[in-house]
């Protein structure tokens, strides 16, 4: 009947647990002690007596906990039975680890909690084994022990808390005096034999948590907010929010998106004939002003870029739009300029025009293929 008790209550006792919520908790370790009355088993044959304990213990979460506890009681023999005598020794003490579940409601001052552990119960006791001559006899004995409860405990107030608490431990102590049975001081049996022996257990206790109480983390300060449209780092005139090339070198000409962009000098009438690649007479004129402002500003580097018109085929558009680049860079090299300073020469063919090459209809567009038919000096820094 007992072993079904423990199992029921065990069982039970499981059936309840639930997943921690997420609260806070406090998780400092915590020291425990409690004083209680041991009910004892009627078949140990002893009589009921006080019991005390101290533990160390934190919960693991917010609704449970573990303690590791010592206990100690010193019950003494009922008088009526062949081989109790009060005046001998009946001992016990133990260490249990206790897990216990609390169902914590916020604002409240009592919590109840179910409790579950298991641990080591040893026993030292002396009985009477008249007429043997060796009396009194003697049995110490460690054993297996299971604990089953409920219980009610407070919130952590002015650094401690009060616990109140009913348990079953059940003892498997199979080798006690009380374990082999006997007969009363009538002669008539007073029990089987045992394997196991359960007690009751109330008591009252603290828990004291060591160290400072907990506070709540400090939240961290905003960080600045960084407002990148009202910065301009390099000061190109682009926003650093939306500058792509945020190391320009000042004075240097932007895009919108804050990268340079070629500046290109358009030898405007610097033009040639259809497929020629000589320089007209009043291209000179325009090619010495160049050079005058090459002279000016002797930190100056340029690219000299040929362009062509659609007519013809790409390869040989690409071969006289170099032609053309070329004139025009041994023009200007002869006329004093270091060829240093200058890059090239280059063909784009008809790659890049500046003009349609033909009408919105389809038909040839003369004007437009003359512009295209050009030079140009493109800024390098």
């Amino acid at each position: 009947m007992k072993k079904k008790l423990l199992c029921a209550a065990l069982l039970g006792g499981l059936g309840l647990a639930q997943a921690a919520n997420a609260q806070e908790f406090d998780d400092r370790w915590y020291i425990t002690g409690s004083a209680g009355f041991n009910f004892q088993d009627e078949d140990r044959r002893t009589n009921d007596a006080p019991f005390v304990t101290l533990g160390l213990g934190k919960f693991l979460n917010p609704v449970w906990s573990i303690d590791g506890e010592l206990n100690y009681q010193n019950p003494n023999f009922d008088s009526g039975v062949v081989g109790g005598n009060s005046d001998l020794n009946w001992s016990q003490y133990g260490i249990s680890f206790d897990f216990r579940r609390h169902f914590v409601s916020e604002g409240r001052a009592w919590n109840p909690y179910l409790l579950f552990g298991v641990g080591y119960q040893r026993s030292e006791e002396e009985f009477d084994a008249f007429p043997n001559p060796n009396s009194p006899g003697e049995n110490e004995d460690g054993n297996f022990a299971a604990k089953v409860g409920a219980g009610l405990q407070t919130t952590f107030t002015n650094r401690v808390a009060v616990r109140a608490e009913l348990a079953y431990r059940a003892d498997f102590n199979d080798d006690s005096f009380a374990a082999n049975g006997s007969t009363d001081w009538n002669g008539y049996p007073h029990n089987q034999e045992e394997s196991w022996f359960g007690d009751m257990l109330a008591s009252v206790g603290v828990v004291i948590p060591l160290g400072p109480e907990p506070t709540a983390p400090v939240a961290p300060a905003p960080a600045p907010v960084d407002n990148c449209a009202d910065r301009d780092s390099d000061g190109d005139g682009v926003n650093d929010c939306d500058d792509r090339c945020p190391d320009t070198q000042a004075g240097t000409t932007v895009g919108p998106d804050g990268c340079p962009v070629p500046v290109t000098i358009d030898l405007r009438g610097v033009n040639f004939d259809f497929d020629k690649s000589t320089l007209r007479p009043d291209a000179v004129q325009i090619l010495n002003e160049a050079i005058e402002i090459l002279r000016r500003y002797p930190d100056l580097r340029v690219e000299i870029a040929g362009h062509t018109d659609s007519v013809g085929s790409d390869e040989y558009n690409q071969g006289l739009s170099e032609r053309r680049a070329r004139t025009v860079y041994d023009y200007i090299t002869s006329n004093g300029i270091d060829a240093g300073r200058l890059v090239g020469p280059t063909g784009y063919g008809e790659s890049r025009p500046i003009a349609p090459n033909t009408n919105p209809d389809g038909s040839d567009n003369p004007e437009g293929r003359a512009r295209n038919r050009r030079t140009e000096m493109n800024v390098q820094n």
